[in-house]
């Protein structure tokens, strides 16, 4: 048999398997599956260097399915070199399998988890960048795309990015079969359309026919030859290749095939053919970065200082006693002050400019190979990149976000730059840590306990100046909060975080002078959050009011309702935050305006100290 018969029949066999395993669930993406067969017997016969005895390997190459719907593919090709048995590839989309609707990296060797269009080959450039500039190994990313996703502003992203940084270690390919889910995509078969567009980037662009084996070599050839740009392979495909009633037809689109057994038939029936994958090209290590031995930062009490520049310098720190941390930034550096880390450890930062998602998708395709990124920018602006980090759990990936410049207490920018809804965003997010420390010794703290991590963290770091409070010496950590004020007579709780502590301590001096007594907990991890001392502050004080430079919904008032939710002895909670759209103004004028000030922290209390005290089930919650 010659190599190209080969996989024409490996290809055939693909086709089968997809329709097979998507027949058994009574659900999937077969027709999607069966246009980018050809490419994917290709790729997997004649480039793709992997050790099917090492999938952890670190000099291997990496595959991502950015078209993550094309599943029973990539599925069928895992079974093809030996990754999974038949048997186990018919548990598709089963509950308890490893072979899920869209991939994830529950089955080894899959990376990121993907079938949220227009993500994989961002992260594939994150990948590529860590080969480069950190892993410095000649290892391959290969990211098939749908023609579909190219309407995706990430993915643009993508293409701007890797042409700045010439990664000619990245081979996008696309599969251009000219259906989408309802219609046609907007460029149909334009292949020279979409290679203009490609060019204008900076990317070595080829179109061919994805179904000729021999064009497709020759592609796949022209990409791994010496150029000091990224390539994109623009093929033309028919989705649901090689059944009639399919082929390229709408309204099949993920959709198990009627007559499963007449296409098995019409695709040659089924194969046991078996490729035998290329095995890394180097021996090499990966490279490890120099570390030394480094005091961590502190400040001593009193002092004024902001969270957003505390966070670089312990940022700057933790690169010199750990080699595996990397910062990528938004290109506000000078802002959120990973600009201290970028002067102290450049060949471990990443600029990503102003492209949210790139910069996040990035930072998951850096941690896919063990590396620590912080990717910092203004809090607000990680709303771009919100599926990013909804998809990075779901990837198990770990993350390390940190906004600056959150809440009203920014100033004068106004509500556009005024992140207020970040705590509610991120405490979505599942298995993540939200923290919004006070002060710079709390600060350099949680970011150390950050770098070590699992999961999705966010910390959000504060414009304005706070004093430190917090001694060096006391231990902060994640899921812990820190009693800023107390006496032996408390009558009422505040609970606060980031800039209103300091407005909380400045009610209790004012409530001191009129006999009244409060207790201030400085909540800077809003989740986990430290329970236990709300707990406390129930049974011990009569009310408790929450204040946060943040809407209503979802942020620090909500975290402690919802840690007090069962508690049977839970007093009147009284939440005070952001109601009204902020305009521009000094941060002292926002705060009164927005009634989370000094003063409104103090009449809270005096309110909820003027009404008849309630407990267990008369406990109702005040916003």
């Amino acid at each position: 048999m010659s190599d190209d018969q080969f996989c024409r029949d490996l290809a055939q066999q693909l086709r089968v398997d997809s329709v097979r395993m998507s027949d058994a669930a009574g659900s999937g993406h077969p027709t999607s599956s069966m246009s980018a067969a050809d490419l994917m017997a290709v790729l997997f016969d004649r480039h793709l260097r992997l050790d099917v005895d090492e999938l952890d390997d670190a000099r291997r190459d990496h595959l991502i399915f950015s078209k993550g719907h094309a599943s029973p593919l990539y599925y069928a090709l895992l079974k093809a070199a030996g990754i999974i048995s038949d048997e186990e590839m018919l548990t598709y989309r089963r509950f308890g399998s490893r072979l899920e609707g869209h991939p994830t990296p529950r089955i080894p060797p899959t990376d990121v988890a993907t079938g949220s269009l227009g993500q994989g080959l961002p992260i594939g450039v994150g990948l590529a960048l860590a080969a480069r500039r950190l892993d410095r190994l000649p290892y391959r990313v290969w990211v098939l795309c749908g023609d579909s996703e190219m309407a995706e502003g990430s993915i643009w992203e993508a293409f701007q990015h890797a042409a700045w940084e010439q990664l000619d270690n990245l081979v996008a390919i696309v599969d251009v079969n000219r259906l989408g889910q309802t219609r046609e995509t907007m460029l149909g078969w334009d292949l020279e359309g979409y290679a203009r567009r490609a060019r204008a980037f900076g990317w070595r662009a080829l179109v061919l026919d994805g179904h000729d084996v021999g064009e497709i070599a020759t592609a796949l050839s022209q990409a791994v030859s010496e150029s000091s740009k990224p390539t994109v392979l623009f093929a033309k495909t028919r989705k649901g290749r090689g059944v009639a009633a399919v082929e390229d037809k709408p309204g099949f689109h993920g959709k198990p095939l009627e007559d499963a057994q007449a296409a098995i038939k019409e695709l040659g029936g089924q194969r046991h053919l078996t490729v035998t994958l290329a095995g890394p090209e180097t021996q090499d290590e990966p490279h490890l970065f120099d570390t030394k031995q480094a005091e961590r930062p502190s400040w001593d009490l009193g002092e004024e200082v902001a969270t957003r520049s505390a966070y670089g310098t312990a940022l700057s720190w933790l690169g010199d006693v750990d080699g595996g941390v990397v910062a990528l930034d938004g290109e506000v550096s000078n802002s959120t002050h990973s600009d201290l880390f970028a002067e102290a450890h450049p060949d471990r930062y990443f600029e990503m400019f102003i492209a949210e998602q790139q910069m996040v998708a990035a930072a998951v395709g850096m941690q896919v190979r063990g590396w620590k990124p912080f990717a910092s920018t203004f809090a607000a602006f990680f709303t771009r990149a919100q599926d990013f980090t909804r998809m990075a759990a779901i990837s198990r990936a770990d993350l390390r976000l940190v906004g600056s410049h959150a809440g009203v207490s920014i100033g004068e920018d106004g509500p556009s730059q005024m992140a207020l809804e970040d705590l509610a965003t991120f405490r979505a997010v599942h298995g993540s840590a939200v923290l919004h420390p006070s002060d710079a010794n709390q600060t350099v703290q949680l970011v150390q306990q950050m770098a070590d991590r699992p999961g999705i963290s966010y910390l959000r770091t504060l414009r304005g100046k706070t004093p430190v409070r917090t001694p060096s010496s006391e231990a902060v950590t994640i899921g812990g909060s820190r009693t800023a004020r107390s006496t032996d007579h408390d009558q009422v709780t505040v609970v606060a975080c980031g800039a209103t502590v300091d407005e909380a301590l400045g009610a209790a001096d004012v409530l001191a002078g009129e006999g009244i007594d409060i207790r201030v907990l400085d909540c800077y991890s809003i989740k986990p959050i430290d329970a236990d001392a709300l707990a406390a502050a129930a049974r011990e004080t009569r009310a408790l009011v929450t204040v946060e430079d943040h809407w209503p919904e979802g942020g620090l008032g909500d975290a402690v309702l919802a840690a007090l939710a069962t508690d049977p002895q839970r007093p009147a909670v009284v939440k005070l935050a952001v109601r009204e759209m902020p305009v521009s103004g000094t941060p002292e004028e926002l705060r009164h305006a927005a009634g989370i000030d000094a003063e409104a922290v103090a009449a809270a209390v005096r309110d909820v100290l003027a009404e008849p005290a309630r407990s267990g089930a008369e406990s109702t919650a005040k916003t």
